[in-house]
């Protein structure tokens, strides 16, 4: 497998917080615990502070729900490690349909690679990866899309649900089977067997799409250990009582420092990433199976006992009514972003969380959660990312002499760009002689116009920069015309813009894995997984498969 670098402030929409901590992170320091770096990470954990009971507490129920998915060896050794000390290198993304996108695949990559680095330093650490079954969001993850011949496919789960019901509890239904078989044909190389295995052991009717994406990672990320912890277990949330009720009871407190929070992430140039109000709590009440926010009532507030203090859907607690709520029905609690790394990181050793780059964003704000709760935080890092280039597109890029930056500017830049290079060598260097011939001619007209009128000199430019422009505009619609006669051009961009830039987005934001791992086998995710460490965490990787 090949692999070439571009750094991250070279790709597009990329998040300026994003790039300030990872180019320079002197200036966003306010924001961060930790720079994203080893020595940072190894910094943590000899500092970090973890309680054995309920390390031990956690590792139960972690070893219970990798069991029910069929973890293996790899995976029951790093539990051991982590009941008897090991730090955790955590990631973690919603439980979209066969995978979701390739960048939660990266992520637990990106886990799996530092917790190896870290442990290779002398410090035990295992790779977490944390499904975000409590989500509510189903139409994020009940779609995806397939890559295969220059095309795309979309595959699509439907059904009636209970709108704001927690995904990780929706159960897929017998076209999830039909869904599987149409994916599985759309497979090509070497090890599509074993994708389509995966895909027929993990998504049946019977399953949710939390467990059948766990899965489906158990299957994919078997050799290396990867630990699944499904915070929808009603045994983590009554070990994360303590996290509800302080949101409870400082809730006053913990929304005046994100107030503020963002405000001082405006007066520095960025946006805060989760709109804040002054009604906000950080929890979410699930009551029969629905999950919706809990605010602060203007006719009450957390620090005293009024009548109504909060309120979710049409229920309303006083603040002693909830705290007892949640000593009583933790399982009733959900955090919402910016308190869920807090709890992720209350309930587990972690010194370091892999994350992307809308998340490096909102977690520059959790950071004064983080304070106030744990009063500390873990290493933040970027999760690895890739573009997968297959051989069909390595080869049109090198016959239209393309980097890959070309097809992210646009489809209309692409196109001038393939166009331009399409003629026949004899005629497109004809055409570089007339230009020449053209800019010369002009060049001396010019010389003596000017002698005769200096006025004349912003008309000679004016004409040579037209004429300039019209033999560009002639090499193009020749080139063009040359290669529409067999659609080449067309279907050369449509192939590429498809591969690596679908939909206007990104590649591992849009695309699923399972088809490039279906090319590359174990052998290039454990390649993928080498490039994903510390050391690269500034750039990303374009990897070529064959």
């Amino acid at each position: 497998m090949g692999c070439v670098s571009i750094p991250y402030r070279r790709l597009p929409h990329q998040p300026k917080l994003f790039l300030r901590l990872i180019d320079d992170f002197s200036s966003v320091a306010n924001f961060y615990a930790h720079p994203p770096t080893l020595e940072a990470i190894k910094e943590a954990a000899k500092s970090l502070d973890f309680p054995d009971d309920r390390r031990k507490q956690v590792a139960a129920v972690l070893r219970d729900t990798n069991a029910t998915l069929g973890s293996g060896e790899a995976t029951r050794r790093n539990l051991q490690r982590l009941e008897a000390g090991a730090v955790a290198i955590v990631s973690g993304q919603q439980v979209g349909l066969f995978g979701g996108p390739a960048y939660a695949f990266y992520k637990a990559l990106s886990a799996i690679r530092i917790a190896e680095e870290l442990t290779a330093e002398g410090i035990d650490a295992v790779p977490i990866f944390w499904m975000a079954t409590e989500d509510h969001d189903l139409d994020e993850v009940s779609h995806v899309t397939f890559f295969k011949s220059g095309k795309l496919t979309r595959f699509a789960q439907s059904g009636e649900v209970t709108a704001g019901r927690p995904v990780g509890r929706v159960r897929l239904g017998a076209q999830v089977e039909e869904t599987v078989k149409a994916a599985n044909a759309k497979l090509g190389g070497t090890a599509s067997a074993d994708v389509a295995r995966y895909l027929q052991e993990s998504y049946g009717a019977e399953e949710t799409y939390g467990s059948a994406f766990g899965k489906l990672f158990t299957r994919v990320f078997a050799g290396n250990g990867l630990i699944l912890l499904d915070p929808l277990d009603a045994r983590l949330h009554k070990i994360a009582t303590p996290i509800y009720r302080k949101a409870v009871e400082d809730r006053d407190a913990l929304s005046e420092k994100l107030l503020r929070r963002g405000k001082e992430l405006e007066a520095a140039g960025y946006e805060a990433q989760v709109k804040v109000s002054a009604a906000n709590t950080l929890l979410f009440h699930i009551k029969d199976d629905v999950r919706q926010p809990i605010v602060a009532k203007s006719d009450g507030n957390a620090s005293g006992g009024a009548a109504g203090a909060f309120k979710s859907g049409e229920t309303s607690w006083t603040r002693d009514e909830m705290l007892r709520l949640v000593e009583s029905q933790p399982e009733a609690f959900s955090p919402n972003a910016l308190l869920r790394p807090v709890l992720q990181d209350y309930l587990l050793p972690t010194v370091a969380f892999c994350a992307g780059s809308s998340e490096i964003s909102y977690l520059a704000q959790s950071q004064v959660v983080y304070q106030h709760i744990l009063g500390r935080a873990p290493v933040i890092l970027p999760r690895a990312d890739f573009t997968i280039l297959d051989a069909k597109g390595d080869k049109i890029l090198q016959k239209y002499q393309l980097c890959i930056e070309a097809v992210w500017a646009g489809p209309q830049e692409l196109r001038r760009q393939m166009e331009a290079v399409s003629l026949p060598r004899e005629l497109a260097e004809e055409f570089d002689r007339k230009k020449s011939l053209v800019e010369s001619t002009l060049a001396q007209l010019g010389e003596d116009i000017q002698k005769l009128d200096v006025t004349l000199a912003g008309a000679v430019t004016t004409a040579k920069e037209k004429m300039t422009f019209q033999l560009e505009k002639l090499r193009e619609k020749t080139g063009r015309a040359l290669d529409d006669r067999a659609g080449l051009i067309g279907e050369h961009a449509e192939f590429l813009e498809n591969l690596l830039y679908p939909n206007k987005t990104l590649q591992s934001r849009d695309l699923c894995f399972l088809p490039f791992l279906a090319q590359c086998g174990e052998e290039g995710l454990n390649q993928l997984k080498d490039l994903a460490g510390t050391a690269n965490i500034k750039e990303h990787r374009i990897a070529r498969i064959s």
